[in-house]
Protein backbone atom coordinates (compact mmCIF):
# COMPACT_ATOMS: atom_id res chain seq x y z
CA UNK A 1 0.00 0.00 0.00
CA UNK A 2 1.72 3.51 -1.20
CA UNK A 3 1.85 5.97 1.73
CA UNK A 4 -0.86 8.06 -0.22
CA UNK A 5 -3.49 4.76 0.00
CA UNK A 6 -2.38 4.85 3.80
CA UNK A 7 -2.71 7.94 4.44
CA UNK A 8 -6.32 8.13 2.95
CA UNK A 9 -7.21 4.83 4.84
CA UNK A 10 -6.17 6.45 8.21
CA UNK A 11 -8.38 10.22 7.22
CA UNK A 12 -11.20 7.67 6.15
CA UNK A 13 -10.72 5.75 9.59
CA UNK A 14 -10.64 9.14 11.61
CA UNK A 15 -13.73 10.88 9.76
CA UNK A 16 -15.48 7.28 10.84
CA UNK A 17 -14.84 7.72 14.36
CA UNK A 18 -15.58 11.85 14.15
CA UNK A 19 -19.35 11.28 13.61
CA UNK A 20 -19.68 8.16 15.75
CA UNK A 21 -18.66 10.55 18.60
CA UNK A 22 -20.54 12.83 17.39
CA UNK A 23 -23.62 9.93 17.76
CA UNK A 24 -22.41 9.34 21.15
CA UNK A 25 -22.45 12.99 22.47
CA UNK A 26 -25.69 14.30 20.46
CA UNK A 27 -27.74 10.79 22.24
CA UNK A 28 -26.18 11.78 25.34
CA UNK A 29 -27.67 15.53 24.96
CA UNK A 30 -30.75 14.01 23.04
CA UNK A 31 -31.24 11.92 27.11
CA UNK A 32 -30.75 14.96 29.39
CA UNK A 33 -33.58 16.66 27.15
CA UNK A 34 -36.14 14.10 27.29
CA UNK A 35 -35.33 13.29 30.85
CA UNK A 36 -36.08 17.00 31.83
CA UNK A 37 -39.31 17.24 30.15
CA UNK A 38 -40.26 13.12 30.83
CA UNK A 39 -41.02 14.10 34.84
CA UNK A 40 -44.15 16.43 33.97
CA UNK A 41 -46.12 13.70 32.16
CA UNK A 42 -46.10 11.24 35.25
CA UNK A 43 -46.54 13.41 38.13
CA UNK A 44 -50.03 12.44 38.70
CA UNK A 45 -48.73 8.87 38.76
CA UNK A 46 -45.94 9.52 41.18
CA UNK A 47 -47.93 11.23 43.70
CA UNK A 48 -50.42 8.12 43.18
CA UNK A 49 -48.23 5.77 43.50
CA UNK A 50 -45.32 7.38 45.64
CA UNK A 51 -47.35 9.06 47.92
CA UNK A 52 -45.99 12.25 47.45
CA UNK A 53 -46.86 15.61 48.60
CA UNK A 54 -47.03 18.60 46.40
CA UNK A 55 -44.07 20.11 47.85
CA UNK A 56 -42.05 16.93 47.16
CA UNK A 57 -43.69 16.86 43.53
CA UNK A 58 -42.71 19.97 43.21
CA UNK A 59 -39.02 19.77 44.30
CA UNK A 60 -38.93 15.99 42.09
CA UNK A 61 -38.78 18.58 38.81
CA UNK A 62 -37.25 22.06 40.48
CA UNK A 63 -34.33 19.89 42.23
CA UNK A 64 -33.24 18.65 38.87
CA UNK A 65 -33.21 22.29 37.76
CA UNK A 66 -31.43 24.01 40.50
CA UNK A 67 -28.73 21.15 40.40
CA UNK A 68 -28.32 21.50 36.45
CA UNK A 69 -28.13 25.31 36.05
CA UNK A 70 -25.61 25.69 39.43
CA UNK A 71 -23.54 23.34 37.99
CA UNK A 72 -22.94 23.88 34.21
CA UNK A 73 -20.65 26.47 34.61
CA UNK A 74 -18.05 24.63 36.76
CA UNK A 75 -19.06 21.94 34.99
CA UNK A 76 -17.47 23.35 31.31
CA UNK A 77 -14.65 24.34 33.17
CA UNK A 78 -13.93 20.94 34.21
CA UNK A 79 -14.03 20.04 31.48
CA UNK A 80 -11.59 22.80 29.88
CA UNK A 81 -8.81 21.41 32.65
CA UNK A 82 -9.09 18.08 32.90
CA UNK A 83 -10.76 16.72 29.37
CA UNK A 84 -13.99 17.24 28.22
CA UNK A 85 -13.93 13.18 27.53
CA UNK A 86 -12.87 12.31 30.89
CA UNK A 87 -15.65 15.22 32.29
CA UNK A 88 -18.33 13.55 29.75
CA UNK A 89 -18.00 10.03 30.95
CA UNK A 90 -17.63 10.61 34.60
CA UNK A 91 -21.23 12.75 33.33
CA UNK A 92 -22.82 10.03 31.73
CA UNK A 93 -21.94 7.78 34.02
CA UNK A 94 -23.04 9.58 37.17
CA UNK A 95 -26.36 10.18 35.14
CA UNK A 96 -27.03 6.62 34.58
CA UNK A 97 -26.34 5.75 37.97
CA UNK A 98 -28.53 8.61 39.38
CA UNK A 99 -31.34 7.56 37.08
CA UNK A 100 -31.41 3.51 38.45
CA UNK A 101 -31.74 5.24 41.86
CA UNK A 102 -34.55 6.91 40.68
CA UNK A 103 -36.45 3.96 39.39
CA UNK A 104 -35.77 2.32 42.35
CA UNK A 105 -36.26 5.11 44.91
CA UNK A 106 -38.42 3.44 47.86
CA UNK A 107 -39.81 7.00 49.29
CA UNK A 108 -40.11 10.38 47.76
CA UNK A 109 -37.63 11.50 49.79
CA UNK A 110 -35.01 9.42 48.22
CA UNK A 111 -36.56 10.31 44.55
CA UNK A 112 -35.84 14.34 45.32
CA UNK A 113 -32.42 13.71 46.16
CA UNK A 114 -31.68 11.43 43.45
CA UNK A 115 -33.33 13.70 41.10
CA UNK A 116 -30.43 16.26 42.25
CA UNK A 117 -28.24 14.06 41.48
CA UNK A 118 -29.44 13.55 38.42
CA UNK A 119 -28.90 17.41 37.47
CA UNK A 120 -25.41 17.63 39.12
CA UNK A 121 -23.79 14.45 36.45
CA UNK A 122 -26.00 16.62 34.05
CA UNK A 123 -24.40 19.67 34.86
CA UNK A 124 -21.02 17.58 34.28
CA UNK A 125 -21.76 15.65 31.09
CA UNK A 126 -24.18 18.64 29.15
CA UNK A 127 -21.74 21.30 28.41
CA UNK A 128 -18.86 19.07 27.12
CA UNK A 129 -21.63 18.24 23.78
CA UNK A 130 -20.61 21.45 22.59
CA UNK A 131 -17.07 21.92 23.98
CA UNK A 132 -16.44 18.04 21.88
CA UNK A 133 -18.14 19.24 18.74
CA UNK A 134 -16.35 22.58 18.76
CA UNK A 135 -12.90 20.96 19.23
CA UNK A 136 -13.94 18.37 16.84
CA UNK A 137 -15.00 19.48 13.94
CA UNK A 138 -13.32 22.65 11.63
CA UNK A 139 -15.45 25.39 11.28
CA UNK A 140 -16.76 24.45 7.68
CA UNK A 141 -18.62 21.75 9.36
CA UNK A 142 -19.96 22.72 11.81
CA UNK A 143 -23.15 24.35 10.71
CA UNK A 144 -24.12 20.94 9.61
CA UNK A 145 -23.56 19.62 13.00
CA UNK A 146 -25.10 22.54 14.90
CA UNK A 147 -28.65 21.80 12.35
CA UNK A 148 -28.01 18.08 13.68
CA UNK A 149 -27.99 19.73 17.32
CA UNK A 150 -30.86 22.00 16.58
CA UNK A 151 -32.94 18.99 15.34
CA UNK A 152 -31.95 17.04 18.31
CA UNK A 153 -32.99 19.70 20.84
CA UNK A 154 -36.21 20.23 18.73
CA UNK A 155 -36.91 16.05 19.06
CA UNK A 156 -36.18 16.01 22.75
CA UNK A 157 -38.43 18.92 23.58
CA UNK A 158 -41.86 16.93 22.73
CA UNK A 159 -40.83 13.17 22.76
CA UNK A 160 -40.25 13.37 26.23
CA UNK A 161 -43.71 13.75 27.52
CA UNK A 162 -44.81 11.29 24.55
CA UNK A 163 -42.00 8.64 25.95
CA UNK A 164 -43.36 9.45 29.15
CA UNK A 165 -46.89 9.33 28.68
CA UNK A 166 -46.29 5.95 27.11
CA UNK A 167 -43.91 4.51 29.80
CA UNK A 168 -46.91 5.08 32.47
CA UNK A 169 -49.90 4.17 30.49
CA UNK A 170 -47.83 0.86 29.70
CA UNK A 171 -47.85 0.04 33.30
CA UNK A 172 -44.56 -2.01 32.21
CA UNK A 173 -43.84 -4.96 34.69
CA UNK A 174 -46.29 -3.56 36.97
CA UNK A 175 -43.59 -0.37 37.49
CA UNK A 176 -45.89 2.50 36.84
CA UNK A 177 -43.73 5.86 36.69
CA UNK A 178 -40.18 3.64 37.54
CA UNK A 179 -39.92 2.62 33.99
CA UNK A 180 -39.12 7.01 33.03
CA UNK A 181 -35.99 6.91 34.76
CA UNK A 182 -34.97 3.22 34.51
CA UNK A 183 -35.18 3.87 30.27
CA UNK A 184 -31.83 5.48 30.43
CA UNK A 185 -29.89 2.98 31.59
CA UNK A 186 -29.32 0.95 28.34
CA UNK A 187 -28.99 3.84 26.79
CA UNK A 188 -26.09 5.22 29.36
CA UNK A 189 -24.54 2.05 29.26
CA UNK A 190 -23.84 2.00 25.69
CA UNK A 191 -22.67 5.69 25.74
CA UNK A 192 -20.00 5.30 28.49
CA UNK A 193 -18.80 2.30 26.27
CA UNK A 194 -18.77 3.76 23.28
CA UNK A 195 -17.40 6.99 24.45
CA UNK A 196 -14.53 5.66 25.73
CA UNK A 197 -13.31 4.32 22.45
CA UNK A 198 -14.65 6.54 19.73
CA UNK A 199 -14.42 10.16 21.78
CA UNK A 200 -11.08 11.92 21.32
CA UNK A 201 -9.74 13.48 24.43
CA UNK A 202 -9.00 17.37 24.16
CA UNK A 203 -8.69 19.85 27.05
CA UNK A 204 -7.40 23.64 27.08
CA UNK A 205 -4.21 24.42 25.30
CA UNK A 206 -2.54 26.04 28.16
CA UNK A 207 -2.61 24.67 32.00
CA UNK A 208 -5.77 26.08 34.01
CA UNK A 209 -7.06 25.86 37.73
CA UNK A 210 -10.71 25.46 39.24
CA UNK A 211 -11.56 28.45 40.71
CA UNK A 212 -12.93 27.52 43.75
CA UNK A 213 -14.43 30.75 44.97
CA UNK A 214 -15.97 31.49 41.79
CA UNK A 215 -17.73 27.82 41.70
CA UNK A 216 -19.00 29.11 45.36
CA UNK A 217 -20.15 32.33 44.00
CA UNK A 218 -21.93 31.02 40.98
CA UNK A 219 -23.83 28.43 43.03
CA UNK A 220 -24.70 31.00 45.44
CA UNK A 221 -26.06 33.40 43.30
CA UNK A 222 -27.99 31.14 40.93
CA UNK A 223 -29.31 29.38 44.02
CA UNK A 224 -30.27 32.78 45.64
CA UNK A 225 -32.14 33.41 42.42
CA UNK A 226 -33.59 30.18 41.02
CA UNK A 227 -34.70 29.00 44.48
CA UNK A 228 -37.05 31.76 45.20
CA UNK A 229 -38.66 31.48 41.89
CA UNK A 230 -39.02 27.83 42.38
CA UNK A 231 -41.01 27.36 45.73
CA UNK A 232 -42.11 31.91 45.79
CA UNK A 233 -45.96 30.29 44.83
CA UNK A 234 -46.34 27.53 46.89
CA UNK A 235 -45.14 29.47 50.05
CA UNK A 236 -47.04 32.66 49.05
CA UNK A 237 -44.35 34.70 47.69
CA UNK A 238 -42.35 36.16 51.20
CA UNK A 239 -40.52 39.16 51.30
CA UNK A 240 -37.61 37.14 51.92
CA UNK A 241 -37.71 35.45 48.66
CA UNK A 242 -37.74 39.23 46.94
CA UNK A 243 -34.53 39.88 49.21
CA UNK A 244 -33.11 36.47 47.84
CA UNK A 245 -33.25 37.61 44.29
CA UNK A 246 -32.11 40.79 44.76
CA UNK A 247 -29.51 39.63 46.91
CA UNK A 248 -28.80 37.48 43.68
CA UNK A 249 -27.51 40.15 41.53
CA UNK A 250 -25.51 41.58 44.16
CA UNK A 251 -23.50 38.09 44.54
CA UNK A 252 -23.18 38.39 40.50
CA UNK A 253 -21.90 41.25 40.36
CA UNK A 254 -19.45 40.32 43.41
CA UNK A 255 -18.29 37.55 41.05
CA UNK A 256 -17.53 39.88 37.90
CA UNK A 257 -15.20 41.76 40.18
CA UNK A 258 -13.99 38.78 41.64
CA UNK A 259 -13.35 37.45 38.16
CA UNK A 260 -11.38 40.16 36.46
CA UNK A 261 -9.25 39.92 39.37
CA UNK A 262 -8.68 36.40 38.67
CA UNK A 263 -7.85 36.72 35.31
CA UNK A 264 -5.26 39.45 35.81
CA UNK A 265 -3.89 37.05 38.52
CA UNK A 266 -3.13 33.77 36.80
CA UNK A 267 -5.50 33.30 33.75
CA UNK A 268 -7.70 30.88 35.03
CA UNK A 269 -11.31 32.15 35.78
CA UNK A 270 -14.11 30.31 36.24
CA UNK A 271 -16.63 33.23 34.01
CA UNK A 272 -13.94 33.98 30.76
CA UNK A 273 -15.13 37.62 30.50
CA UNK A 274 -13.24 38.36 27.55
CA UNK A 275 -16.28 36.05 25.44
CA UNK A 276 -18.21 38.57 26.38
CA UNK A 277 -15.72 41.31 24.00
CA UNK A 278 -17.17 39.29 21.17
CA UNK A 279 -20.02 40.61 19.71
CA UNK A 280 -21.90 37.82 19.00
CA UNK A 281 -21.45 35.74 21.94
CA UNK A 282 -22.51 38.49 23.99
CA UNK A 283 -25.14 39.20 21.77
CA UNK A 284 -26.65 35.36 21.38
CA UNK A 285 -26.01 34.87 25.44
CA UNK A 286 -29.01 37.68 25.79
CA UNK A 287 -30.85 36.64 23.19
CA UNK A 288 -30.35 32.90 24.77
CA UNK A 289 -31.61 33.53 27.60
CA UNK A 290 -34.82 35.59 26.50
CA UNK A 291 -35.58 32.82 24.54
CA UNK A 292 -35.71 30.39 27.35
CA UNK A 293 -38.29 32.13 29.36
CA UNK A 294 -40.20 31.74 26.32
CA UNK A 295 -40.01 28.21 26.10
CA UNK A 296 -39.95 27.89 30.09
CA UNK A 297 -43.99 29.24 30.00
CA UNK A 298 -44.74 27.74 26.90
CA UNK A 299 -44.15 23.99 27.72
CA UNK A 300 -45.27 24.05 31.03
CA UNK A 301 -48.26 26.24 30.65
CA UNK A 302 -49.27 23.69 27.50
CA UNK A 303 -48.77 20.97 29.43
CA UNK A 304 -51.21 22.14 31.84
CA UNK A 305 -53.77 23.50 29.77
CA UNK A 306 -54.01 19.90 27.89
CA UNK A 307 -54.54 17.11 30.97
CA UNK A 308 -55.62 19.54 33.17
CA UNK A 309 -57.69 22.39 31.04
CA UNK A 310 -59.29 20.04 28.59
CA UNK A 311 -58.80 16.74 30.74
CA UNK A 312 -56.86 14.96 27.93
CA UNK A 313 -54.97 11.31 28.75
CA UNK A 314 -51.42 11.99 29.39
CA UNK A 315 -50.75 9.87 25.49
CA UNK A 316 -53.63 12.40 23.26
CA UNK A 317 -51.59 15.27 24.73
CA UNK A 318 -48.05 13.39 23.85
CA UNK A 319 -49.62 12.64 20.46
CA UNK A 320 -50.65 16.39 19.98
CA UNK A 321 -47.16 17.44 20.05
CA UNK A 322 -45.68 15.31 17.11
CA UNK A 323 -46.65 18.15 14.49
CA UNK A 324 -44.68 20.73 16.67
CA UNK A 325 -41.82 18.02 16.85
CA UNK A 326 -41.80 17.24 12.95
CA UNK A 327 -41.75 21.27 12.52
CA UNK A 328 -39.02 22.19 14.83
CA UNK A 329 -36.61 18.92 13.48
CA UNK A 330 -36.93 20.03 9.45
CA UNK A 331 -36.84 23.60 10.16
CA UNK A 332 -33.41 23.46 12.12
CA UNK A 333 -31.74 21.37 9.25
CA UNK A 334 -33.15 23.58 6.42
CA UNK A 335 -31.95 26.74 8.42
CA UNK A 336 -28.28 25.59 9.27
CA UNK A 337 -27.85 24.16 5.81
CA UNK A 338 -29.13 26.15 3.41
CA UNK A 339 -30.87 29.17 4.43
CA UNK A 340 -28.07 30.87 7.24
CA UNK A 341 -25.35 30.65 4.45
CA UNK A 342 -27.77 32.25 2.34
CA UNK A 343 -29.53 34.96 4.34
CA UNK A 344 -27.84 35.02 7.83
CA UNK A 345 -29.07 37.06 10.70
CA UNK A 346 -32.15 37.38 8.66
CA UNK A 347 -33.34 33.85 9.49
CA UNK A 348 -33.22 34.09 12.90
CA UNK A 349 -35.08 37.54 13.21
CA UNK A 350 -37.81 35.16 10.57
CA UNK A 351 -37.70 32.36 13.50
CA UNK A 352 -38.56 34.77 15.78
CA UNK A 353 -41.87 36.68 13.77
CA UNK A 354 -42.89 32.83 12.48
CA UNK A 355 -43.02 31.54 15.85
CA UNK A 356 -44.62 34.27 17.25
CA UNK A 357 -47.25 34.32 14.45
CA UNK A 358 -47.84 30.69 15.85
CA UNK A 359 -48.11 31.43 19.29
CA UNK A 360 -51.34 34.10 17.92
CA UNK A 361 -52.95 31.61 15.66
CA UNK A 362 -52.90 29.32 18.93
CA UNK A 363 -54.38 32.33 20.84
CA UNK A 364 -57.09 32.71 18.26
CA UNK A 365 -57.78 28.80 18.02
CA UNK A 366 -58.20 28.51 22.07
CA UNK A 367 -60.16 31.42 22.46
CA UNK A 368 -62.71 30.25 19.05
CA UNK A 369 -63.14 26.39 19.87
CA UNK A 370 -63.13 26.60 23.49
CA UNK A 371 -63.21 23.61 26.02
CA UNK A 372 -64.25 21.68 22.42
CA UNK A 373 -60.83 22.44 20.52
CA UNK A 374 -59.53 18.88 19.34
CA UNK A 375 -56.10 17.54 18.57
CA UNK A 376 -55.85 18.13 14.45
CA UNK A 377 -57.10 22.03 15.54
CA UNK A 378 -53.91 22.78 17.14
CA UNK A 379 -51.97 21.24 14.34
CA UNK A 380 -51.71 24.50 12.47
CA UNK A 381 -50.32 27.30 15.23
CA UNK A 382 -48.08 24.17 16.22
CA UNK A 383 -46.20 23.52 12.66
CA UNK A 384 -46.24 27.38 12.57
CA UNK A 385 -44.24 27.48 15.91
CA UNK A 386 -41.99 24.94 15.66
CA UNK A 387 -40.99 26.06 12.08
CA UNK A 388 -40.34 29.47 13.74
CA UNK A 389 -38.22 27.45 16.82
CA UNK A 390 -36.64 25.24 14.51
CA UNK A 391 -35.05 28.65 12.25
CA UNK A 392 -33.88 29.90 15.79
CA UNK A 393 -32.54 27.51 17.79
CA UNK A 394 -29.88 25.74 15.34
CA UNK A 395 -28.72 28.88 13.93
CA UNK A 396 -27.94 30.67 17.52
CA UNK A 397 -26.32 27.88 19.10
CA UNK A 398 -23.93 28.45 15.69
CA UNK A 399 -24.07 32.11 15.96
CA UNK A 400 -22.99 32.09 19.79
CA UNK A 401 -19.83 29.77 18.90
CA UNK A 402 -19.03 30.83 15.85
CA UNK A 403 -16.13 33.05 17.08
CA UNK A 404 -15.15 31.99 20.37
CA UNK A 405 -11.59 30.79 21.16
CA UNK A 406 -11.20 26.96 20.87
CA UNK A 407 -9.62 27.07 24.39
CA UNK A 408 -12.75 28.63 25.88
CA UNK A 409 -15.07 26.30 24.05
CA UNK A 410 -15.90 24.59 27.38
CA UNK A 411 -16.57 27.94 29.49
CA UNK A 412 -18.75 29.16 26.77
CA UNK A 413 -20.53 26.27 26.57
CA UNK A 414 -21.24 26.05 30.12
CA UNK A 415 -22.56 29.55 29.84
CA UNK A 416 -24.86 29.08 27.29
CA UNK A 417 -26.93 26.25 28.88
CA UNK A 418 -26.69 28.16 32.30
CA UNK A 419 -28.10 30.97 30.93
CA UNK A 420 -31.03 28.95 29.17
CA UNK A 421 -31.63 27.17 32.28
CA UNK A 422 -31.82 30.53 33.89
CA UNK A 423 -34.11 31.94 31.50
CA UNK A 424 -36.24 28.73 31.71
CA UNK A 425 -36.17 29.42 35.49
CA UNK A 426 -37.67 32.58 34.90
CA UNK A 427 -39.96 31.91 32.53
CA UNK A 428 -41.64 28.87 35.37
CA UNK A 429 -41.11 31.58 37.75
CA UNK A 430 -43.38 34.12 35.42
CA UNK A 431 -45.98 31.01 34.84
CA UNK A 432 -46.59 31.82 38.73
CA UNK A 433 -48.24 35.29 37.78
CA UNK A 434 -49.21 34.83 34.42
CA UNK A 435 -51.05 31.17 34.21
CA UNK A 436 -51.97 30.39 37.91
CA UNK A 437 -52.47 34.27 38.98
CA UNK A 438 -55.43 33.21 36.83
CA UNK A 439 -56.55 29.86 37.48
CA UNK A 440 -57.72 28.90 41.02
CA UNK A 441 -56.20 25.43 42.17
CA UNK A 442 -59.73 24.48 44.04
CA UNK A 443 -61.42 24.44 40.61
CA UNK A 444 -58.95 21.23 39.21
CA UNK A 445 -61.98 19.32 41.45
CA UNK A 446 -64.11 17.23 39.04
CA UNK A 447 -67.36 18.08 40.55
CA UNK A 448 -66.03 21.23 38.57
CA UNK A 449 -64.93 20.16 35.58
CA UNK A 450 -66.23 22.83 33.07
CA UNK A 451 -65.27 25.69 35.31
CA UNK A 452 -61.65 24.13 36.45
CA UNK A 453 -61.84 23.69 31.97
CA UNK A 454 -62.53 27.50 31.43
CA UNK A 455 -60.18 28.34 34.16
CA UNK A 456 -56.92 26.83 32.59
CA UNK A 457 -58.07 27.69 29.16
CA UNK A 458 -58.45 31.50 30.43
CA UNK A 459 -55.00 30.78 31.95
CA UNK A 460 -53.71 29.33 28.87
CA UNK A 461 -54.44 32.41 26.50
CA UNK A 462 -52.94 35.05 29.23
CA UNK A 463 -49.75 33.27 29.49
CA UNK A 464 -49.71 32.81 25.75
CA UNK A 465 -50.10 36.87 25.01
CA UNK A 466 -46.83 37.23 27.42
CA UNK A 467 -44.89 34.57 24.98
CA UNK A 468 -46.04 36.57 22.17
CA UNK A 469 -44.32 39.79 24.25
CA UNK A 470 -41.46 37.85 24.77
CA UNK A 471 -40.54 36.57 21.46
CA UNK A 472 -40.94 40.10 20.34
CA UNK A 473 -38.19 41.34 22.39
CA UNK A 474 -36.00 38.21 21.21
CA UNK A 475 -36.89 39.79 17.49
CA UNK A 476 -35.53 43.27 18.45
CA UNK A 477 -32.16 41.31 20.54
CA UNK A 478 -31.25 39.64 17.47
CA UNK A 479 -30.55 42.85 15.56
CA UNK A 480 -26.87 43.00 17.59
CA UNK A 481 -25.80 39.72 16.64
CA UNK A 482 -23.28 39.23 13.66
CA UNK A 483 -25.01 39.34 9.71
CA UNK A 484 -23.58 36.06 9.14
CA UNK A 485 -21.75 33.71 12.06
CA UNK A 486 -17.89 33.72 11.28
CA UNK A 487 -17.77 30.43 9.43
CA UNK A 488 -20.36 31.80 6.35
CA UNK A 489 -18.67 35.02 5.93
CA UNK A 490 -16.80 34.95 2.46
CA UNK A 491 -12.89 34.37 1.96
CA UNK A 492 -13.30 32.86 6.09
CA UNK A 493 -10.88 30.41 6.67
CA UNK A 494 -13.19 27.86 7.66
CA UNK A 495 -10.99 25.09 6.60
CA UNK A 496 -8.39 24.64 9.29
CA UNK A 497 -8.21 21.29 11.40
CA UNK A 498 -8.27 21.30 14.91
CA UNK A 499 -4.57 22.52 16.50
CA UNK A 500 -1.92 20.09 17.35
CA UNK A 501 -3.21 20.52 21.31
CA UNK A 502 -6.68 20.10 20.31
CA UNK A 503 -6.90 16.98 17.86
CA UNK A 504 -10.09 16.54 16.10
CA UNK A 505 -9.70 13.10 15.07
CA UNK A 506 -8.40 10.13 17.22
CA UNK A 507 -5.01 8.99 17.13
Amino acid sequence: MTQAAQAAQAAQAGDRRRWFALAIVMTAAFMDLVDVTIVNIAIPSIQREAGASFSQIQWITAGYALAFAAGLITGGRLGDIHGRKKLFLIGIGGFTLASALCGFAANPEMLVASRILQGAMAALMVPQVLSIVHATFPAHERGKVFGLFGAVVGLGAVTGPLLGALLTEWNLFGLEWRPIFLINLPVGIAGLILGSRFITESKAPKALKLDLVGVALVTIGLLMLLYPLTRGRELGWPVWGYVSMAGAFVVLAVLVLFERRKAARDGSPLVELSLFKVKSFAAGIAVQTVFGVALGIFFLVWTLYMQFGLGWSPLKAGLTGIPFSIAVSTAAGLSVQQLVPRFGRKVLQAGALVMGLGVLLYIWEANRYGLSIAPWQMALPLVVMGVGMGLIVAPLTDAILSEVPREHSGSASGLINTVQQMGNALGLGLVSVVFFGVVDDRLTEAKERTAAGLAFADGFQNALWWVAAVLGVIFLLMSALPKRPAQHVEGADDSAPATDKEPALAG
